[in-house]
């Protein structure tokens, strides 16, 4: 089940696991330091986003949890200046298959669990 409110997802106990493997995850990559709020902050709102995690066959395998933020609250020159995402152009992996074929080599695919915890910024963020 994808739970859209987060209070129906703390009575799951399935979700409540979900939450704090993600919060351990966090907490062991020291990804924030809790703090008192300053009085001038900005403050990002944060939400979790729980969605179950399925096979080929629609079977629900994990339950997938995360803290995102309310990006749409933060306000440009005073935590950012540019926003962008890394991803390859549909061009860019086409090539990469033709090449692959014929070269007639194999490719494989990998996902690095919690990958976006190992960026870093300069500046200090709030969240909540």
């Amino acid at each position: 089940m994808e739970s859209k409110n987060h209070k129906k997802a703390l009575v799951d106990e399935y979700w409540i696991v979900a939450m704090q493997d993600k919060l351990e995850q966090v907490e062991h990559s020291d990804v924030w330091d809790l703090v008192p709020r300053p009085q001038d902050a900005i403050v990002v709102g944060t939400k979790w986003i729980s969605k179950p995690k399925t096979d080929g066959n629609g079977t629900v395998t994990r339950n997938m949890d995360r803290l995102g933020s309310q990006g749409y609250s933060q306000v440009k020159g005073g935590y950012f200046a540019e926003t962008f995402a890394h991803v390859a152009k549909l061009e860019s992996i086409r090539f990469l298959f033709r090449m692959a074929c014929a070269l007639k080599f194999r490719l494989h695919q990998m996902d690095v669990k919690s990958a976006f915890m190992n960026g870093s910024i300069q500046e200090e963020v709030y969240i909540e």
